[in-house]
């Protein structure tokens, strides 16, 4: 019988929404990264009954039980006490647990409170999976023979450190892993998924790599992946189909993985020695937020002006009052002269500005909300801009978004290739 891996996510705040599930995302990449297979993720509340259900259904399909959530000292972490309670074993308390938990909070020049013994209880016959940055362990137990469950706790930090140091060397010397599940997934900008998906179909259609196409916060990815015995023979059977792919998609391709259209910016800079100032009006900032977001942006990236009134974009950077007067502050000519003007004024090589109209309010039937303009100022005093109308229904963040990020794809394009015409949208 196949061997497969269920995620079961305990806690009322999931349901509700008030915290991201990023323990689902971690446990699902290393399941993969690790070839066990996995079918199945489940997120419950804090409620024993509904707790025992989810039990009956992923006891009937899963062999391995991955638990997050529901260990800490307060009455709604049920969530050993539940297991326990749902194959019928009592809990015992674990003297070295509680030695554990009454150390910790020593060092930390605290008093253990009374309702923290409640984690040192553990179904008996269960081993302890340790925790050493906090204070609730977890479990590695085997109720029945063909089920095996691991808990941790719902603090990210302290579930990924238990998984890496005990759960992982567990399930490899149980022999559940094996072949690995690979994958990597290209980043793109500038074409919309359909587009993507027509120019690449016959790859879409092959079974081993698989590739699969997703829309991502404005932009597209594809995920290939492949089912190999080693990380090498993985990467032999994906570079191939990566290869044909960024080929076919050309400037409009960016990236890869952990990749991001900051990051590559600033490595494209970097590789020229070059250096990019910014000039922004609707998004306030947010672009200059995305140069930073790269470690070792100060090399590159050497200051941007905010340029809200018209007042700042003539005295800070030099628009001309008679184009402001003619044009308006949301136009292609106001952009230019907003790169140019900080370009000179900060002395870098490259100048990036934004002005539109974010909304809600502000638009007109000429100049709509989602109306952008970008500016760019290359180190040959040539300066070009770029319009875009982003519309009004995902909202003012979403144009602000996508407006930083188009700028960043300008600059990317320009820098890989200044000879090749950027995209107009």
């Amino acid at each position: 019988m196949n061997r497969s891996a269920e995620i079961i996510c305990i806690g009322t705040e999931l349901l509700l929404g008030d915290i991201l599930n990023t323990n689902v995302q971690f446990l699902a990449q290393e399941l993969a990264r690790l070839g066990i297979a996995h079918y199945y993720q489940t997120v419950v509340g804090d409620n024993p009954q509904r707790i025992h259900q989810v039990m009956d259904i992923a006891c009937a399909r899963s062999q391995l039980l991955l638990f997050t959530g529901g260990l800490g000292p307060t009455p709604d972490d049920l969530t050993i006490e539940t297991l326990a309670d749902y194959f019928g074993v009592p809990l015992g308390e674990r003297p070295e647990i509680l030695a554990d938990i009454r150390q910790k909070f020593e060092q930390r020049g605290r008093t253990m409170s009374p309702s923290n013994r409640k984690q040192a209880l553990l179904p008996e016959g269960a081993a302890i999976l340790p925790n050493p940055t906090g204070s609730a362990p977890g479990i590695i137990w085997q109720p029945r023979p063909e089920v095996t469950l691991m808990t941790f706790p719902g603090v990210p930090r302290e579930m990924q450190v238990m998984w890496q140091e005990t759960a992982v060397p567990y399930l490899q010397t149980q022999g559940w892993t094996g072949s690995i599940i690979y994958s990597r997934t290209l980043k793109f900008w500038g074409i919309g998924e359909s587009t993507l998906a027509e120019k690449v179909a016959p790859l879409l259609a092959q079974e081993n790599p698989t590739v699969a196409p997703y829309a991502n916060n404005g932009g597209v990815k594809l995920r290939i992946s492949t089912r190999a015995a080693t990380p090498e023979a993985a990467i032999a059977c994906i570079d191939p189909v990566a290869e044909q792919i960024q080929a076919i998609a050309g400037l409009d391709y960016y990236g890869d993985d952990d990749d991001t259209l900051a990051t590559v910016v600033g490595r494209l800079l970097l590789e020229r020695h070059q250096t990019v100032a910014v000039a922004e009006s609707c998004t306030g900032g947010g672009l200059g937020q995305l140069l930073t977001t790269a470690a070792g942006s100060s090399t590159y990236f050497l200051g941007g002006v905010v340029s809200y009134s018209n007042e700042v974009k003539q005295n800070l950077l030099g628009v001309e009052a008679d184009t402001l007067e003619a044009m308006g502050a949301v136009s292609a000519e106001v952009a230019e002269e907003m790169a140019m003007g900080v370009r000179l004024r900060l002395a870098t090589d490259w100048g990036l500005s934004i002005t539109g109209i974010a909304g809600p309010s502000g638009g007109s039937e000429a100049k709509p909300v989602g109306l952008v303009y970008i500016g760019l100022a290359d180190p040959h005093d040539k300066v070009t801009h770029y319009q875009y109308q982003f519309g009004s229904l995902g909202g003012r963040d979403w144009v602000r978004h996508l407006s930083g990020a188009a700028a960043l794809d300008q600059l990317r394009r320009h820098l890989m290739a200044p000879e090749h015409p950027s995209i107009s949208k």
